[in-house]
């Protein structure tokens, strides 16, 4: 039996994507006299193009930080790259819906701006871990447990708080802190440390094939691929361990 696991957050023990795609839903019926529908899927493509464009790219593309994040994130810590987000924060979020508003021909900035600080209190009211994240209330008897997620930190703590799961882990690790983020060795390095474990004793539990299962597995530890949302498995990939929920979790230990 392993000694200790770590978990990744996003769309492992909570859901991620499909609540930043509520919340922009939630956000562009706000809107009037336009396809919601529509508004909602250009905001997405719209903020993609100007987070992926800006200054600070290469920051959150090491960090792992997307561009839904950065519609709601407040960027909170010292360093010049979260100085410069916070900053641009504003902007980012108000040209994101001013762009997905003129592809129906609507020029209103500050109904952009409105839909811009609306987004964060439509997904700010969407915290909610799987229900099957309950499970590791149980782990915790026979297991080391450590959260080891990519992100801002103040964005991904904010989520683990509002998940209600803060209390079962033993160390909680945010590339956001450390200034890498996963698949790089140092993530699993620091958060084996702070539990006391080596790599061979250890299991990651991930939904990310390149960053929490290939990264863990380079550094020796055995990895778990967790699949909620039927991907397809990649092509020559037969080592994965697949599990489609944490209920199948304890029987495969």
């Amino acid at each position: 039996m392993p000694g200790a696991l770590l978990f990744d957050l996003d769309d492992t023990l909570i859901p991620e994507e499909p609540l930043a795609v509520a919340a922009l839903q939630a956000t562009a019926r706000a809107a009037p006299g336009v396809d919601a529908e529509r508004l909602a899927l250009d905001a997405r493509a719209h903020a993609r193009a100007l987070w992926r464009a800006g200054e600070t790219y290469p920051y959150c593309r090491r960090i792992g930080i997307s561009s839904w994040e950065g519609l709601w994130c407040r960027f909170e810590g010292e360093g010049e790259a979260l100085a410069a987000l916070r900053a641009w924060a504003p902007e980012f979020r108000r040209e994101a819906w001013a762009r997905a508003l003129a592809d129906q021909h609507v020029d209103d900035r500050a109904l952009a701006e409105e839909l811009g600080d609306r987004f964060g209190v439509e997904r700010r009211a969407l915290h909610a871990p799987f229900p099957d994240a309950a499970l590791i209330e149980d782990l915790r008897d026979d297991y080391a447990l450590a959260l080891v997620t990519n992100g801002a930190a103040c964005l991904q703590r904010e989520k683990l708080e509002g998940s209600g799961l803060t209390a079962h882990f033993d160390a909680v690790v945010v590339s956001g802190d450390i200034g890498v983020g996963k698949p790089d060795a140092e993530v699993f390095r620091h958060a084996l440390a702070l539990v006391g474990a080596e790599p061979a004793d250890a299991v990651m539990i991930g939904d990310t094939i390149e960053r929490d299962i290939d990264g863990a597995l380079a550094l020796g530890l055995r990895a778990v691929w967790i699949n909620r949302f039927g991907r397809p498995r990649p092509p020559g990939r037969d080592d994965l361990v697949e599990i489609t929920g944490l209920d199948e979790l304890p029987a495969l230990l």
